[in-house]
């Protein structure tokens, strides 16, 4: 790939809140690219988890670091969970740009969640909402804006639910809705010059991994020693595999999950 590969292109990248967070590195290596940048971020959803949220000053800062001399940034607070979100957000980017090229639906719905007997109805619609409702409704305005030039890419964020259990029911319900979508809307997209493909990024330390998160350090220890690498994931792996799809090396890869784990045995 040439030094900026991503010139002149806008990407969209939701879930952009904290800078241990798979959306800021994902980000920051489309920046690098020479992307222009429009991210979304939820603080709140954040400040309910045991790894807390970041000052939002420092993680705009953070990017606009990375950004070429051409590029530009702009941010966007969205509760994805609201029906008018995904368009919002879309909407936003179009108005600071004029046109998005590139949209990573890295944002998710996670905790309040547990195995089959503790769902409920609240439960099921909440992380539906979020995790895949507000997925494909950011692709189909993404769709709607896209006016066929080269470079139209779209990647969505799954967990791996389809290679084994999770005791997430909620969370892994959300999540294998957009697997079970995903080769009927690339289908649907790549005649309109758009290639759409999903990543399982498998376990990766955002935080919820550090033993400060949680009290059970022997359940931590089982999981890191499935891990033939030595190592949990961190947030850059999947980042480098996302910013080489939405790439134009990447555009001969249509409608795949595809499964980035470090070798995790499940």
């Amino acid at each position: 790939m040439s030094d900026l590969p991503l010139a002149g292109r806008t990407a969209v990248v939701t879930g952009v809140s904290r800078r241990r967070g798979i959306g800021y590195a994902v980000a920051r290596r489309l920046a690098a690219m020479g992307a222009n940048l429009l991210v979304q971020h939820h603080q709140a959803h954040d400040e309910d988890q045991p790894w807390g949220a970041d000052d939002l000053l420092e993680v705009t800062h953070g990017l606009r670091d990375t950004l070429s001399p051409d590029a530009r940034l702009g941010d966007v607070a969205a509760d994805l969970a609201e029906p008018t979100a995904a368009q919002d957000v879309v909407d936003a980017a179009v108005d600071a740009f004029g046109h998005v090229d590139i949209l990573v639906c890295n944002h998710a719905r996670s905790g309040g969640d547990g195995p089959l007997a503790e769902v409920d109805a609240a439960m099921l619609d909440a992380h539906w909402q979020v995790n895949a409702r507000a997925t494909l409704l950011l692709t189909q305005a993404f769709a709607a804006q896209h006016d066929g030039r080269p470079g139209g890419r779209v990647v969505w964020m799954t967990s791996g639910q389809q290679l084994g259990p999770m005791p997430e029911i909620a969370y892994a319900a959300s999540k294998g809705a957009l697997v079970g979508a995903l080769k009927s809307v690339a289908d649907d997209l790549v005649g309109r010059g758009i290639v759409l493909n999903a990543i399982n990024p498998g376990p990766v330390n955002t935080g919820y991994l550090d033993p400060d998160t949680t009290d059970r350090a022997d359940r931590l220890d089982q999981l890191h020693s499935l891990f033939p690498l030595g190592r949990f994931g961190e947030p850059d792996d999947p980042a480098r595999l996302i910013a080489w799809l939405v790439s134009d090396d990447g555009g001969w890869v249509v409608g795949q999950v595809i499964d980035s784990e470090g070798g995790f045995r499940r």
